[in-house]
């Protein structure tokens, strides 16, 4: 079997081997096929966080780290439901709960789609990994295109549920990327998952906040590491709550 066999399925969740652990440990963990059976006896599945990865990755990061946590290049994504708030005060909760559902599910497809991880789902919000643990130079540009089809895939479906609970309103999505070193691994000492956290993962959640529906903004430094992606964006100076210094932002859609 060669390296691009392991390393490039033909869509996510067909991996037939962990591509996290092959990337950063270089150990084919098989999670497809019957090659897998032995180790699904004893719990290493497929990872709720990307299923081309396994629950090896998400939850024995000193194992396959020898560390508890890392710094990394990485690029942080953060999307959010737009007027969620006010709509949860009008609908009942079966409703809200399907909005919510849905929301998750088209962006962790198209997160995932681009080689990122689900880390964190807060009800209508998320924040997704890219570079960690699978392996992606372009990895501001793959965050990038998962925003833009994040907001492809949400905007018409949220708003099919909301005309039926609430005729005449709309749903959007806001989204915020960055990019820089983040410190990656274990910072709690009764959980095992692996998160990011830092300067920029700071700035990421604070991008998103200030992006209105349908908006995505990246900070200057994801822009210049995908500089084709971000060609044309119309720029905007923001304030940022925690960051002394006004950001520019450059303000993308979807394509």
């Amino acid at each position: 079997m060669t390296t691009a066999s392991f390393t490039e399925p033909a869509r996510h969740g067909s991996a037939r081997i962990c591509r996290g652990c092959w990337d950063q440990m270089h150990m084919p963990i098989p999670i497809g096929g019957p090659l897998a059976l032995p180790f699904r006896a004893l719990g290493i599945t497929r990872s709720k966080m990307n299923p081309d990865i396994c629950t090896i990755c998400e939850r024995s990061f000193q194992y396959v780290k020898k560390q508890r946590q890392i710094t990394v290049d990485a690029t942080i994504l953060f999307a959010d439901i737009r007027g969620f708030t006010d709509l949860s005060e009008r609908i009942e909760a079966v409703q809200l709960s399907e909005i919510v559902s849905l929301f998750q599910d088209r962006c962790a497809q198209a997160i995932w789609a681009h080689d990122g991880i689900v880390n964190k789902q807060m009800g209508d919000g998320l924040m997704a990994i890219f570079n960690f643990p699978i392996v992606r130079k372009d990895h501001a540009g793959a965050a990038i295109l998962a925003a833009q089809e994040i907001q492809r895939n949400c905007a018409a479906a949220l708003n099919g549920l909301v005309l039926e609970a609430l005729p005449g309103r709309t749903l959007g999505v806001g989204v915020g990327i960055h990019s820089g070193e983040v410190q990656i691994g274990e910072f709690s000492s009764f959980r095992s998952d692996f998160t990011a956290i830092g300067g920029v993962v700071n700035q990421a959640a604070r991008l998103e906040s200030q992006a209105a529906a349908g908006e995505i903004l990246t900070s200057a430094e994801t822009a210049a590491k995908a500089a084709d992606l971000a060609a044309g964006a119309k720029t905007r100076m923001l304030v940022l709550k925690g960051i002394e210094q006004p950001v520019q932002a450059s303000v993308l859609l979807k394509r």
